[in-house]
Protein backbone atom coordinates (compact mmCIF):
# COMPACT_ATOMS: atom_id res chain seq x y z
CA UNK A 1 0.00 0.00 0.00
CA UNK A 2 1.04 3.52 -1.05
CA UNK A 3 1.76 5.95 2.07
CA UNK A 4 -0.54 8.61 2.39
CA UNK A 5 -0.05 12.34 0.81
CA UNK A 6 -1.44 14.86 2.70
CA UNK A 7 -3.15 17.65 0.58
CA UNK A 8 -3.52 20.79 1.77
CA UNK A 9 -6.47 23.28 0.38
CA UNK A 10 -4.18 26.61 0.01
CA UNK A 11 -6.14 28.81 -2.87
CA UNK A 12 -8.49 31.13 -0.62
CA UNK A 13 -5.48 32.24 1.76
CA UNK A 14 -4.69 34.99 -0.35
CA UNK A 15 -8.32 36.63 -0.55
CA UNK A 16 -8.83 35.80 3.02
CA UNK A 17 -5.79 37.25 4.35
CA UNK A 18 -5.47 40.36 2.01
CA UNK A 19 -1.95 39.22 0.79
CA UNK A 20 0.00 36.10 2.15
CA UNK A 21 2.55 37.83 3.45
CA UNK A 22 0.13 39.69 5.76
CA UNK A 23 -0.69 36.13 7.54
CA UNK A 24 -0.24 37.09 11.40
CA UNK A 25 1.85 34.36 13.61
CA UNK A 26 0.20 33.13 16.07
CA UNK A 27 3.41 32.68 18.86
CA UNK A 28 6.16 34.92 19.92
CA UNK A 29 8.35 32.50 17.38
CA UNK A 30 6.17 33.37 14.19
CA UNK A 31 4.29 30.24 13.45
CA UNK A 32 1.52 30.22 11.57
CA UNK A 33 -1.12 27.46 11.96
CA UNK A 34 -0.13 25.66 8.99
CA UNK A 35 3.45 25.43 10.97
CA UNK A 36 1.43 23.34 13.38
CA UNK A 37 -0.44 21.58 10.99
CA UNK A 38 2.93 20.21 9.23
CA UNK A 39 4.31 19.45 13.26
CA UNK A 40 1.61 17.33 13.54
CA UNK A 41 1.23 15.69 10.39
CA UNK A 42 5.26 14.98 10.17
CA UNK A 43 4.27 13.08 13.79
CA UNK A 44 1.47 10.78 12.79
CA UNK A 45 4.00 9.57 10.03
CA UNK A 46 2.63 11.59 6.55
CA UNK A 47 6.02 12.21 4.44
CA UNK A 48 4.52 14.25 1.54
CA UNK A 49 2.69 17.71 0.96
CA UNK A 50 0.15 18.47 -2.07
CA UNK A 51 -0.56 22.35 -1.61
CA UNK A 52 -3.23 22.88 -3.60
CA UNK A 53 -2.67 27.46 -4.16
CA UNK A 54 -3.39 29.87 -7.27
CA UNK A 55 -0.46 30.54 -9.71
CA UNK A 56 -0.84 34.16 -9.15
CA UNK A 57 -0.08 33.09 -5.37
CA UNK A 58 3.29 30.89 -5.62
CA UNK A 59 5.59 33.31 -5.82
CA UNK A 60 4.46 34.78 -2.49
CA UNK A 61 3.28 31.53 -0.83
CA UNK A 62 6.64 29.84 -1.57
CA UNK A 63 8.06 33.08 0.18
CA UNK A 64 6.36 33.23 2.92
CA UNK A 65 5.27 29.25 3.85
CA UNK A 66 6.46 26.41 0.99
CA UNK A 67 10.45 27.12 1.31
CA UNK A 68 10.38 27.07 4.78
CA UNK A 69 8.09 23.48 5.23
CA UNK A 70 9.90 22.18 2.55
CA UNK A 71 13.01 21.30 4.79
CA UNK A 72 10.93 19.49 6.86
CA UNK A 73 8.51 17.51 4.14
CA UNK A 74 8.79 16.53 0.49
CA UNK A 75 6.03 19.28 -0.78
CA UNK A 76 4.43 19.52 -4.49
CA UNK A 77 2.33 22.58 -6.14
CA UNK A 78 -1.32 21.88 -7.90
CA UNK A 79 -2.69 25.28 -8.85
CA UNK A 80 -6.59 25.40 -8.74
CA UNK A 81 -8.03 27.96 -11.23
CA UNK A 82 -11.09 28.54 -13.01
CA UNK A 83 -9.86 27.47 -16.37
CA UNK A 84 -9.28 23.98 -15.53
CA UNK A 85 -12.78 22.76 -16.46
CA UNK A 86 -13.69 19.97 -18.61
CA UNK A 87 -13.83 20.48 -22.85
CA UNK A 88 -17.15 22.10 -23.85
CA UNK A 89 -17.74 24.13 -20.85
CA UNK A 90 -16.91 28.03 -20.24
CA UNK A 91 -16.12 30.02 -17.07
CA UNK A 92 -19.37 32.15 -16.97
CA UNK A 93 -17.75 35.67 -17.85
CA UNK A 94 -17.25 38.17 -15.04
CA UNK A 95 -16.77 35.32 -12.50
CA UNK A 96 -13.51 35.43 -10.11
CA UNK A 97 -14.73 33.07 -7.60
CA UNK A 98 -13.25 29.35 -6.94
CA UNK A 99 -15.27 26.93 -8.21
CA UNK A 100 -15.17 24.98 -4.62
CA UNK A 101 -13.09 22.58 -2.58
CA UNK A 102 -14.07 19.53 -5.16
CA UNK A 103 -13.26 21.22 -8.05
CA UNK A 104 -9.38 22.45 -5.84
CA UNK A 105 -9.38 18.47 -5.16
CA UNK A 106 -9.74 17.60 -8.66
CA UNK A 107 -7.08 19.80 -9.97
CA UNK A 108 -4.53 16.89 -8.16
CA UNK A 109 -6.04 14.30 -10.07
CA UNK A 110 -2.26 14.26 -12.11
CA UNK A 111 -0.27 14.04 -8.89
CA UNK A 112 -2.51 11.39 -6.59
CA UNK A 113 -2.29 7.82 -7.06
CA UNK A 114 -2.50 6.40 -3.32
CA UNK A 115 -4.26 7.01 -0.84
CA UNK A 116 -4.33 10.82 0.75
CA UNK A 117 -5.51 13.35 3.36
CA UNK A 118 -7.36 16.84 2.76
CA UNK A 119 -6.85 19.30 5.10
CA UNK A 120 -7.42 23.49 5.23
CA UNK A 121 -4.27 25.50 5.32
CA UNK A 122 -5.66 27.61 8.23
CA UNK A 123 -7.49 25.33 10.12
CA UNK A 124 -5.97 23.90 13.70
CA UNK A 125 -7.37 20.63 13.80
CA UNK A 126 -5.04 18.83 16.54
CA UNK A 127 -2.65 15.85 16.87
CA UNK A 128 -5.46 13.29 16.96
CA UNK A 129 -7.00 13.74 14.11
CA UNK A 130 -4.10 14.02 11.71
CA UNK A 131 -2.75 10.30 13.67
CA UNK A 132 -6.89 9.11 13.49
CA UNK A 133 -6.62 9.65 9.61
CA UNK A 134 -3.10 8.39 8.53
CA UNK A 135 -4.20 5.30 10.57
CA UNK A 136 -7.35 4.80 9.04
CA UNK A 137 -5.77 5.32 5.39
CA UNK A 138 -2.55 2.98 6.29
CA UNK A 139 -5.21 -0.05 7.37
CA UNK A 140 -8.02 0.51 4.89
CA UNK A 141 -8.33 -0.07 0.68
CA UNK A 142 -11.39 0.19 -1.32
CA UNK A 143 -13.30 -3.43 -1.54
CA UNK A 144 -17.18 -3.66 -2.68
CA UNK A 145 -16.98 0.03 -1.55
CA UNK A 146 -15.11 2.54 -1.98
CA UNK A 147 -13.39 3.38 1.89
CA UNK A 148 -13.41 6.62 2.67
CA UNK A 149 -12.89 8.34 6.20
CA UNK A 150 -13.65 11.97 7.97
CA UNK A 151 -12.80 13.46 11.57
CA UNK A 152 -16.15 14.78 12.73
CA UNK A 153 -15.82 17.57 15.77
CA UNK A 154 -18.92 18.31 18.21
CA UNK A 155 -20.44 21.79 16.61
CA UNK A 156 -19.48 23.24 20.06
CA UNK A 157 -15.49 22.80 19.71
CA UNK A 158 -15.55 24.95 15.92
CA UNK A 159 -17.60 27.91 16.94
CA UNK A 160 -16.53 31.60 17.22
CA UNK A 161 -18.37 34.54 18.84
CA UNK A 162 -17.31 36.91 16.37
CA UNK A 163 -19.61 35.81 13.51
CA UNK A 164 -21.31 33.23 11.62
CA UNK A 165 -19.93 30.17 10.12
CA UNK A 166 -20.49 27.54 7.48
CA UNK A 167 -20.32 23.75 8.65
CA UNK A 168 -21.18 20.63 7.18
CA UNK A 169 -23.55 18.92 9.65
CA UNK A 170 -23.24 15.12 10.32
CA UNK A 171 -25.38 12.40 10.48
CA UNK A 172 -24.14 8.80 11.30
CA UNK A 173 -25.21 5.49 11.96
CA UNK A 174 -24.54 3.35 15.18
CA UNK A 175 -21.13 1.52 13.62
CA UNK A 176 -19.86 5.69 13.10
CA UNK A 177 -20.44 5.37 9.26
CA UNK A 178 -21.61 8.64 7.43
CA UNK A 179 -25.14 8.38 6.38
CA UNK A 180 -25.64 11.93 5.48
CA UNK A 181 -24.08 15.24 5.23
CA UNK A 182 -25.47 18.63 4.87
CA UNK A 183 -23.61 22.13 4.50
CA UNK A 184 -25.20 24.95 6.35
CA UNK A 185 -23.52 27.67 5.39
CA UNK A 186 -24.55 30.36 8.50
CA UNK A 187 -24.41 29.20 11.96
CA UNK A 188 -24.39 31.43 14.51
CA UNK A 189 -23.58 31.40 18.35
CA UNK A 190 -26.34 32.53 20.57
CA UNK A 191 -25.03 31.97 24.24
CA UNK A 192 -24.89 28.15 24.76
CA UNK A 193 -27.20 27.58 22.00
CA UNK A 194 -26.45 27.85 18.11
CA UNK A 195 -28.75 28.58 15.34
CA UNK A 196 -28.46 28.29 11.37
CA UNK A 197 -30.52 30.20 8.94
CA UNK A 198 -31.53 29.45 5.20
CA UNK A 199 -33.16 33.00 3.98
CA UNK A 200 -31.00 35.20 5.09
CA UNK A 201 -32.24 35.85 8.62
CA UNK A 202 -35.78 35.79 7.86
CA UNK A 203 -36.04 32.26 9.87
CA UNK A 204 -33.77 30.27 12.52
CA UNK A 205 -33.25 26.94 13.62
CA UNK A 206 -31.62 25.54 16.17
CA UNK A 207 -28.68 23.20 15.98
CA UNK A 208 -27.59 20.54 18.89
CA UNK A 209 -24.38 21.67 20.10
CA UNK A 210 -22.91 18.28 20.31
CA UNK A 211 -23.74 17.49 16.59
CA UNK A 212 -20.97 16.10 14.38
CA UNK A 213 -19.58 18.48 11.92
CA UNK A 214 -17.12 18.20 9.18
CA UNK A 215 -14.32 20.86 9.24
CA UNK A 216 -13.03 20.00 5.62
CA UNK A 217 -10.22 16.91 7.20
CA UNK A 218 -10.98 14.13 5.05
CA UNK A 219 -9.39 10.51 4.15
CA UNK A 220 -9.52 9.20 0.48
CA UNK A 221 -8.56 6.58 -1.85
CA UNK A 222 -7.75 7.77 -5.28
CA UNK A 223 -10.99 6.62 -6.23
CA UNK A 224 -12.71 9.75 -5.41
CA UNK A 225 -10.78 11.72 -8.30
CA UNK A 226 -12.92 9.87 -10.92
CA UNK A 227 -16.23 10.39 -8.96
CA UNK A 228 -15.20 14.36 -8.93
CA UNK A 229 -14.68 14.13 -12.71
CA UNK A 230 -18.22 12.99 -13.04
CA UNK A 231 -19.77 15.25 -10.53
CA UNK A 232 -18.28 18.29 -11.33
CA UNK A 233 -19.20 17.76 -14.84
CA UNK A 234 -23.05 17.74 -13.35
CA UNK A 235 -22.44 20.97 -11.58
CA UNK A 236 -21.54 22.63 -14.72
CA UNK A 237 -24.51 21.82 -16.16
CA UNK A 238 -27.31 21.95 -13.67
CA UNK A 239 -25.95 24.03 -10.50
CA UNK A 240 -23.70 26.63 -12.23
CA UNK A 241 -25.86 28.26 -14.55
CA UNK A 242 -28.15 29.15 -11.85
CA UNK A 243 -26.07 31.02 -9.81
CA UNK A 244 -22.86 31.57 -12.24
CA UNK A 245 -20.60 34.18 -9.86
CA UNK A 246 -21.09 32.04 -7.01
CA UNK A 247 -22.00 28.56 -7.16
CA UNK A 248 -19.54 26.20 -5.89
CA UNK A 249 -18.72 22.21 -5.75
CA UNK A 250 -18.36 21.81 -2.48
CA UNK A 251 -16.09 18.46 -1.38
CA UNK A 252 -19.18 17.45 1.12
CA UNK A 253 -21.75 18.02 -1.10
CA UNK A 254 -19.87 15.45 -3.45
CA UNK A 255 -19.54 12.83 -0.76
CA UNK A 256 -22.83 13.17 0.16
CA UNK A 257 -23.46 12.51 -3.71
CA UNK A 258 -21.42 9.78 -3.69
CA UNK A 259 -22.99 8.04 -0.05
CA UNK A 260 -26.56 8.64 -1.79
CA UNK A 261 -25.24 6.55 -4.33
CA UNK A 262 -24.26 3.59 -2.39
CA UNK A 263 -20.97 3.64 -3.39
CA UNK A 264 -18.90 4.33 -0.68
CA UNK A 265 -18.83 4.31 3.19
CA UNK A 266 -17.59 7.41 5.39
CA UNK A 267 -15.99 6.06 8.71
CA UNK A 268 -16.51 9.04 10.82
CA UNK A 269 -13.71 9.52 13.29
CA UNK A 270 -14.52 11.21 16.13
CA UNK A 271 -12.08 14.11 17.35
CA UNK A 272 -11.25 14.64 21.18
CA UNK A 273 -9.40 18.38 20.40
CA UNK A 274 -11.28 21.51 19.79
CA UNK A 275 -10.70 23.09 16.10
CA UNK A 276 -9.40 26.34 16.49
CA UNK A 277 -9.12 29.16 13.26
CA UNK A 278 -8.71 32.84 12.39
CA UNK A 279 -12.30 33.41 10.57
CA UNK A 280 -12.61 36.73 11.77
CA UNK A 281 -9.71 39.04 12.68
CA UNK A 282 -11.33 38.89 16.15
CA UNK A 283 -10.02 35.38 16.45
CA UNK A 284 -6.89 35.70 16.36
CA UNK A 285 -6.42 36.25 20.47
CA UNK A 286 -7.87 33.45 21.02
CA UNK A 287 -6.14 31.47 18.48
CA UNK A 288 -2.66 33.11 20.20
CA UNK A 289 -4.07 32.45 23.91
CA UNK A 290 -4.88 28.74 22.49
CA UNK A 291 -1.50 27.61 20.91
CA UNK A 292 -0.04 29.01 24.37
CA UNK A 293 -1.28 26.66 26.45
CA UNK A 294 -0.90 23.83 23.98
CA UNK A 295 3.09 24.69 24.50
CA UNK A 296 2.71 25.23 28.22
CA UNK A 297 1.01 21.44 28.00
CA UNK A 298 4.27 19.91 26.30
CA UNK A 299 2.48 19.21 23.31
CA UNK A 300 4.86 21.55 20.69
CA UNK A 301 8.02 22.66 21.45
CA UNK A 302 9.18 26.91 21.67
CA UNK A 303 11.51 26.25 18.52
CA UNK A 304 10.68 23.63 15.29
Amino acid sequence: MKKPVLVILAAGMGSRYGGLKQIDPVDEQGHIIIDFSIYDALEAGFEKIVFIIKKANEAAFKESIGDRVSEKIQVEYVYQELEKIPAGFQVPEGRVKPFGTGHAILCCRDVLDGPFAVINADDYYGKHAYQAIYDYLTSHQDDEKYRYAMVGYELKNTLTENGHVARGICEADEEGFLTEICERTHIEKRGETAVYTEDDGASWTEIPMDSVVSMNIWGFSESILKELETGFVKFLKEELPDNPMKAEYYLPMAVGDILREGKASVQVLNSRDKWFGVTYKEDKEQVVKAIAELKQQGQYPEEF
